[in-house]
């Protein structure tokens, strides 16, 4: 399929390493030309060493946005499509999350995604439209990990939701993509890993049905597809992608029934007997009350 990215002119924040340099191989794979934004000098040498356009900047803060956009409108010409991929997790429970935490978590998640996506509008609908793809998390549609980071990565989701409808009109449409756990060289799994593998191999079978944790180049196939024209129907979409890791699917959400529906659920066989043995009485078929009154199953009380 030929996803009509060739000549593109694409913003990836965060794109050293990661889900985000996946994203950025992706998208140059199909003809694209990227700039990529991080703060890293290191990683940035990199990606220049492969022909890519690089900004060092950190755009969790206005000033470092406006130096991201500029820079990149500067050197490929405009903006066609835009990754806003820079996250990070803080602390892992809520007794460990003070405001400085929780401020830490909001600038890197829904901050460094805001400010890059404000600022880039004018020069998308210059160019006609385009497209602007926020990464959220598993964990930005239901509960789970670190408390700040919830609460942004769900106010990512939302954000893209509004900027959808209200840039719609403009040819910009902007979606968010939901990774679930991704294992990469340097990444917080393959280091909980490395620290704890009969834990990590646990926490996988459990909840995880694929039993097995997703790739950054998953991810990435997901990104440049939803990014290009020829998703050109996608807009204000969650998409996840985590080996049905939700817990809409997972083991983890298949929890017994409550004791009282599970009672009722045991009585079923011995009311259909009683059903038939009225039948054989001569009563009404499909007299149910009458089965009820002749031999009550009773089943008991919830308790919790």
């Amino acid at each position: 399929m030929d996803l009509q990215l060739a000549g593109k002119l694409c913003l990836v924040s965060g794109g050293t390493r990661g889900i985000g340099r996946a994203i950025a191989n992706s998208l140059a794979a199909e003809g694209a030309k990227l700039c990529v934004i991080a703060r890293g000098a290191d990683g940035l040498a990199e990606m220049a060493s492969l022909g890519h356009a690089t900004i060092e900047a950190d755009v969790s803060t206005p000033e470092g946005a406006q130096t991201a956009i500029d820079g990149c409108v500067r050197t490929l010409g405009g903006i066609d499509v835009v990754i806003a991929n820079v996250g990070k997790s803080f602390g892992r429970r809520a007794q460990q999350m003070d405001d400085e935490d929780l401020g830490k978590s909001l600038d890197a998640n829904l901050w460094s995604a805001a400010l890059i996506a404000q600022r880039a509008v004018p020069h998308l609908i210059a160019r006609g439209g385009g497209s602007i793809t926020m990464i959220s998390s598993l964990y930005g549609r239901e509960a789970g990990g670190a408390p700040g980071y919830n609460v942004a990565k769900a106010a990512v989701i939302a954000l893209a939701k509004a900027l959808a409808r209200d840039y719609a009109r403009d040819n910009i449409r902007v979606n968010t993509i939901a990774p679930g756990s991704i294992l990469f060289p340097g990444g917080g799994w393959d280091k909980r890993q490395k620290s704890d593998p009969e834990a990590i191999a646990a926490m996988v079978d459990r909840e995880i049905p694929m039993g097995r944790f997703g790739t950054v180049e998953e991810i990435a196939d997901v990104v440049t597809f939803v990014a290009s024209p020829r998703a050109s129907w996608i807009t204000g979409a969650t998409i996840a992608v985590d080996g049905g890791q939700s817990r809409s699917l997972s083991r983890r959400a298949s929890h017994r029934a409550p004791r009282a529906c599970r009672d009722r659920e045991a009585a079923r066989p011995a009311l259909r007997r009683r059903i038939a043995s009225s039948r054989d009485r001569g009563w009404p078929r499909g007299s149910v009350r009458s089965a009820r009154r002749a031999a009550p199953v009773t089943t008991p009380r919830h308790r919790p």
